[in-house]
């Protein structure tokens, strides 16, 4: 008896279909995955659209999840994999800008129409591979084109974050916005107001992780949608900068070319870091009188303060935040690494996104100054210190001190960590080395 193959996302979607048109309904693949499997990518989720109303769904595929089934969106689970089957309708008026307010089951013609973009309003039948095309799809697909279905300003009114979406299609595909499609984002822009911070910053973050973020950031400054959102970014274009330093313009050109530079799959927090790590230089900015040289004293700092504030309004996640505004606090130091002690090397080096941070640093200096220096040393050390952990176990603890007589107290911690400093430095090689240093510096304080 042969193996049989293992249930994909895909294979599951089909079997789905296959029972739906057994059972007398019309099932088409539709969407976002037709979409992709037209371009050669491999779609993330397969979705099913079928004559067959929920209340069908459920009665063929039983324990299946209902909760969007008031829209007519059903959740079926087959092989592990859960696949959005949704009835074909029209949808009524929407007064909340999110939800519509009725939904008609209908016909699949009129289900291509209520959807938001054209590229995104294809189906597939899967029993014959037939694309069923109603909305001219096809052809903008062909022409790398991002068009609104129907009038562009009511799939917008319908739902704002559609705004975020014609953005984040025009990155992710490398398609150009249709005229009429850009000019009702541009016009509707402040509509995005209405949208929770939680879907923006959903959006947001596809844009950024995209190969082509630098390109998603300008569409987002171009139609209005990032003073929605994220104002503080517009006060850096025109911000201008030393020209010794940074050749390549003001803030903003400095760093949408660092986004460019950063590789195709940059995670999330490092693209925030480069996005953020000079957003306080228009409030730092001053211009000494003397010379006329720019500066941006503590941009650093305050720049970590203002990441934090506006990735906490966005709803990122509590790690996000921390990780983001910590990486933004500590660029700057990145020109000192080389006058740092071993220890303070060390610990400099230990940080949990290091690596992230070397990369801020590497497209940092690339965009600008060109200066590699900094960046080679720390190569190097990382190559030096590789055969040990850069932090070690302590050598002595604060049982240590208490059985050399001390009481625990504020002393405690200082007394370890210039153990550790020791340990560190290389001056500290053993227990025994340790014991032998707290209990001479325990005698030279008494």
């Amino acid at each position: 008896m042969s193996k049989s193959s293992p249930v994909t996302p895909r294979s599951a979607a089909n079997d789905l279909a296959r029972r739906l048109r057994d059972s007398g309904f019309i099932a088409y693949l539709a969407g976002g995955c037709v979409r992709d499997a037209l371009l050669g990518r491999e779609p993330k989720d397969f979705d099913l659209a079928t004559s067959a109303t929920p209340a069908e769904v459920l009665k063929l595929f039983p324990g299946s999840n209902e909760v969007g089934a008031h829209f007519g969106v059903v959740i079926v689970k087959h092989g592990g994999h859960p696949t959005e089957v949704a009835t074909f309708r029209t949808d009524g008026s929407y007064h909340d800008g999110r939800h519509p307010d009725s939904v008609t089951f209908s016909t699949p013609e009129d289900d291509a129409q209520r959807r938001d973009f054209t590229v995104n309003g294809l189906f597939l039948d899967p029993a014959s591979d037939e694309v069923i095309d109603f909305v001219g799809g096809r052809s903008d697909l062909e022409a790398r084109t991002l068009r609104a279905i129907g009038v562009p300003a009511q799939r917008f009114e319908e739902d704002a974050l559609r705004l975020m979406r014609a953005v984040r299609f025009a990155t992710s595909l490398d398609f150009q916005i249709e005229t009429a499609t850009w000019e009702a984002v541009q016009t509707l822009a402040p509509t995005l107001s209405k949208v929770s911070p939680e879907r923006i910053r959903d959006e947001f973050s596809r844009i950024l992780v995209s190969p082509q973020r630098a390109r998603g950031l300008d569409l987002l400054v171009d139609s209005g949608l990032i003073a929605e959102f994220m104002p503080e970014v517009l006060a850096t274009i025109g911000c201008e900068q030393p020209p010794q330093w940074h050749p390549e313009g003001d803030v903003y050109t400095h760093t949408r070319i660092m986004l460019d530079m950063l590789g195709e799959h940059a995670p999330l927090e490092l693209c925030l870091a480069v996005l953020l790590h000079d957003i306080a230089k228009p409030p730092t900015q001053t211009v000494d009188e003397a010379d006329g040289r720019i500066r941006f004293n503590g941009h650093d700092a305050l720049g970590a303060e203002m990441a934090a504030d506006i990735l906490r309004r966005l709803r990122y996640p509590n790690q996000v935040i921390e990780d983001v505004s910590f990486m933004v606090s500590r660029h700057m130091q990145f020109m000192n690494v080389q006058q740092m002690r071993t220890a303070k090397l060390k610990r400099f080096m230990s940080s949990s996104t290091f690596e992230r941070e070397m990369e801020l640093h590497r497209v940092d200096c690339a965009s600008s100054n060109g200066f590699t220096d900094n960046y080679d040393f720390l190569q190097q050390k990382e190559e030096e210190f590789a055969n040990q952990p850069l932090i070690p176990e302590p050598l002595v603890t604060g049982r240590d001190l208490i059985n050399l007589g001390m009481t625990p107290g504020p002393a405690f911690k200082e007394i370890l960590q210039d153990a550790q400093t020791e340990q560190l430095e290389g001056r500290l090689a053993t227990r025994e080395d340790a014991l032998a240093w707290l209990k001479q510096r325990l005698e030279s304080q008494t």
